[in-house]
C-alpha cells in the first residue's frame, strides 16, 4: 500500500483560502480529489511527482513515518455547536493552537472533555481542558507506553508548546514513569503550573450526528459535510471556499471522521449554499451508519468490510445512534477510539498457494464509551460472515446498558453529595490543597497532611504563604 502525502493542519482549522490553494496545487499536481485523515490532516490519495513540489512552496509535502512529524488534533471544530468548557471558545482554540510553532513528533491533541465528536486520549501528548479558566490536565502516552498517563499538575495555556517539546526532549532519556517526565520537563523549562485538585470528569454523551445544515442561535446555521469514498472534488471544494469568503467565514474545520464542517453561515445566504450543494449534486442525509466508522486511509479491504456490514445493518434495520465503530489490523499501532473495535488477525505463513480466510475479533470500550481507554474483548477468531449477528448483539447490549449506567452514575453522585472533605484553600487565589493528591509542582507527596508542610510551602499558583491557606469543608 502507497504511504499517501499529507498536509499537517494545525488543529484541524484552516481559512478558505488556505484550503483553496491546497486544492490549486492537488490540481496542479495532477488530482482532481483530496481526502481527509483521521488526525484532521488533508491526505493527497494518489501518487504525486515531488519535482512539481517547489511550485507550490506555502505548502509542506509530508510522509509521517519518513519524516517523522505529526499533526495537532483539537475540538476546535465542536466549538459553539456541543456541549463545552464554558471559557473554551473558539478564540481561545485559535490563541492556544496559534503557539504550536514547532513541527511536532509527537501526536498533540487539544480537546474539550464535554464534547464527544473529537475522542480525548488519541495523542502521545492529550491536554484536556479543565474548569479552570486558561488550565489543562495533560495525559502522556509515549512511544512504547502500554497506558496513559496523567501528568501530576495542571498546564497554563501558554506553556503547552514549551512543555510538549520538553516531552520531546527527554525522549532520548526514555521515561519510564509519569513522575520521571514531570521531573524532567520541571527541570529543563519554568512553567506556571497548577495544583491538580480534583481527577478529570468526561461526561458521557452519545456519539453526535454532524452532517448536513443545522442551526446556531438564531441567525446562523454550520453545514457538516461527509462523503462516502472520502474523496472531496477539488472543483466543489473551491466554489465552497469562494462562498465562505464571500459570507465572511473566517474558518473550515476538519473532524476525525474525514468529513469537515463550516460555521457560522448567515441565515440570508442558507439558500445559497442550498444551490451550491444542488448543483455539485451533495447529499447530506447519509445515515448514522455511514458516518460513524473510523477506516484505515487508503485500506480497499477495509472499506469492503465496512460495506458488507453496513449494508447487513440497514437491511435488518438496526440502529447504531451513539456508537462508533472501528477497523483496524492486529498490529496496527493506532490507538482505537471507537465504542467497537474489529480487529482483523495476522494470517499465518502459508505454503505456496494455499489460502487461508481471514479472521477477527470483537472488542468494545468499557461501557461503550470510548473515553474510558479499556477494551473488552467480546469475540476472537470469528469468520467475517460471523460479524454481522455478533455487532447487532453487542448494539443491542449497548442500548440495554445505556439507561442502567446513568442511573448508577446518578445514584454515586447522589451518594457522594452527602460526603464532607477537610481541605486548605488560599485565602487570595482560591486554590485548595487537597492531601488526597498532595502538590507534585512543589514535590509535596499525596497523602501529605496540610499540618506537616513546610512553613516555606507557598500556594502553586499565587506563591502567598503558607499562612494564607485556611480550613474549608467541602461537600461532594
Amino acid at each position: 500500500m502507497i504511504e499517501p502525502y499529507r498536509l499537517m493542519i494545525n488543529g484541524g482549522v484552516l481559512s478558505p483560502g488556505e484550503l483553496k490553494y491546497i486544492c490549486e496545487a492537488a490540481e496542479g499536481l495532477g488530482l482532481d480529489a483530496i481526502s481527509f485523515g483521521s488526525r484532521q490532516d488533508i491526505i493527497f490519495p494518489e501518487e504525486i511527482d515531488e519535482s512539481k513540489f517547489d511550485q507550490f512552496n506555502k505548502i509542506q509535502f509530508v510522509k509521517p513515518k519518513r519524516d517523522g512529524i505529526e499533526n495537532i488534533a483539537s475540538s476546535y471544530v465542536s466549538a459553539e455547536i456541543l456541549p463545552s468548557t464554558s471559557w473554551l471558545t473558539s478564540d481561545r482554540y485559535l490563541y492556544v493552537l496559534e503557539q504550536f510553532k514547532h513541527d511536532p513528533k509527537l501526536r498533540i491533541n487539544v480537546i474539550d472533555p464535554k464534547q464527544k465528536l473529537v475522542p480525548l486520549f488519541t495523542g502521545n501528548v492529550n491536554f484536556i481542558a479543565s474548569d479552570h479558566e486558561d488550565y489543562w490536565y495533560l495525559f502522556v502516552r509515549l512511544p512504547g507506553w502500554k497506558e496513559t498517563k496523567m501528568y501530576p499538575a495542571l498546564i497554563y495555556s501558554w506553556d503547552m508548546d514549551k512543555i510538549e517539546f520538553a516531552i520531546e526532549n527527554i525522549l532520548i532519556e526514555e521515561p519510564e514513569t509519569i513522575e520521571t517526565v514531570f521531573d524532567l520537563v520541571s527541570d529543563a523549562v519554568d512553567t506556571n503550573n497548577r495544583t491538580v485538585d480534583k481527577p478529570l470528569e468526561v461526561p458521557f454523551y452519545p456519539f453526535p450526528y454532524y452532517e448536513g445544515m443545522n442551526r446556531i442561535g438564531s441567525d446562523r446555521y454550520w453545514l457538516g459535510l461527509y462523503w462516502r469514498n472520502n474523496r472531496y472534488d477539488l472543483k466543489f471544494l473551491k466554489a465552497m471556499c469562494d462562498l465562505c469568503s464571500e459570507n465572511k467565514i473566517g474558518k473550515i474545520s476538519i473532524t476525525p471522521w474525514k468529513s469537515f464542517i463550516v460555521k457560522g453561515i448567515p441565515l440570508q445566504s442558507k439558500l445559497k449554499w442550498e444551490k451550491l450543494l444542488g448543483k455539485f449534486g451533495i447529499n447530506v442525509r447519509h445515515s448514522m451508519l455511514e458516518m460513524n466508522w473510523h477506516l484505515p486511509v487508503n485500506d480497499e479491504s477495509a472499506l469492503n468490510l465496512k460495506k458488507y456490514l453496513v449494508n447487513n445493518f440497514d437491511q435488518n434495520d438496526i440502529s447504531t445512534y451513539g456508537l462508533t465503530f472501528g477497523i483496524t489490523n492486529f498490529d496496527s499501532d493506532t490507538y482505537n477510539f471507537t465504542s467497537i473495535v474489529i480487529e482483523k488477525n495476522r494470517q499465518p505463513q502459508t505454503i505456496k498457494d494455499f489460502k487461508i480466510r481471514d479472521t477477527y475479533n470483537l472488542l468494545y470500550a468499557k461501557n461503550f464509551d470510548t473515553n474510558t481507554r479499556e477494551y473488552i474483548t467480546h469475540v476472537q477468531d470469528v469468520d467475517k460472515v460471523e460479524l454481522p449477528g455478533l455487532l447487532m448483539e453487542l448494539s443491542q447490549l449497548y442500548f440495554e446498558q445505556l439507561g442502567s449506567e446513568r442511573e448508577e452514575e446518578d445514584q454515586n453522585l447522589t451518594i457522594q453529595e452527602t460526603i464532607e472533605e477537610e481541605v486548605h484553600q488560599c485565602s487570595d487565589c482560591m486554590t485548595i490543597y487537597d492531601e488526597t493528591y498532595g502538590d507534585l509542582t512543589q514535590n509535596i507527596p499525596a497523602k501529605t497532611p496540610f499540618d506537616s508542610l513546610p512553613n516555606t510551602y507557598e500556594c502553586s499558583l499565587c506563591e502567598a504563604p503558607k499562612s494564607n491557606f485556611k480550613k474549608v469543608v467541602l461537600v461532594k
